[in-house]
Order: C-alpha cells, then structure tokens, then sequence
C-alpha cells in the first residue's frame, strides 16, 4: 500500500526551517510538545532532524550562549545527532516499518526532496495492528 493516505502534510506539521534561531526552534517545540522537529532549507528541502537534545547540547557546550541570546544562533550551527531518514511519497508502507523502529515520524518528500509532510511512527503501527489482527 502507498504512503499518501497516512501522509500527514506539511501544512498540519510543525517544521523549522534552517535560518530560524534556536530560541524559534524551543518555541515550536515547547508550544507543540514535540521532541524532535523536521527541518528544511530556504528551498523546501528536507535536511535533517532536529532534537531536544541538540537544543540542549549546543546550549551546554557552546561558549557564551544562554537564554537572553538564543535568538542569535541559528539552528544550522547547531550540530544535530539525529538523522531520520526521509522516503519518497511513491514508498509503501511495507518500506516504513524499520523506520518507524528508530524513528518518532518518517519525513516524506517528493522527487526534488522537497518536505511535503510526515508518517506519523503510531499511524504505522496502527497499520500493521490492523493487519495482523485482520
């Protein structure tokens, strides 16, 4: 089965794009309560992932950063441990299951690798539950 009918579009995801600060980046994640937010270049394009835990290592190990100043760091300095790997919206959900293993959502893109949404890791799950009991 295809991926497009779980799609969840990037107008109904939080994002961040790659010039935004790190304070922008703690307020989407703290006013969505996410852990991890996809992140995207001037162009679109998917580039990575970006945690909490990036957020909060570059603040511990970057001199003369704190909170009065956040707005002064770009995200794209910030290193990022994390890397979800992105598929293609033509993928099948058969594609998605080791995935969803390591990752909270799957980014999906089209062929230019422009972000157009994500597959939420419960909507995966909920899919092979949903087969294996059928």
């Amino acid at each position: 089965m295809k991926i497009a009918s779980f799609l969840l579009p990037k107008d109904k995801v939080a994002f961040i794009t790659s010039s935004a600060s790190m304070r922008e980046a703690l307020e989407q994640l703290e006013n969505h309560y996410y852990t991890a937010l996809p992140l995207v270049d001037n162009d679109g394009k998917y580039t990575g992932t970006l945690s909490e835990g990036d957020l909060l290592w570059a603040l511990k190990n970057t001199p003369g950063i704190h909170f009065g100043n956040l707005d002064q760091v770009q995200v794209s300095e910030i290193e990022k441990h994390i890397h979800n790997e992105s598929v293609s919206i033509n993928a099948y959900m058969e594609d998605m299951l080791a995935l969803a293993a390591d990752q909270n959502f799957v980014p999906v893109v089209d062929d230019q690798n422009i972000f157009i949404g994500i597959i939420r890791r419960k909507d995966i799950i909920e899919y092979y539950m949903r087969n294996i009991t059928d």
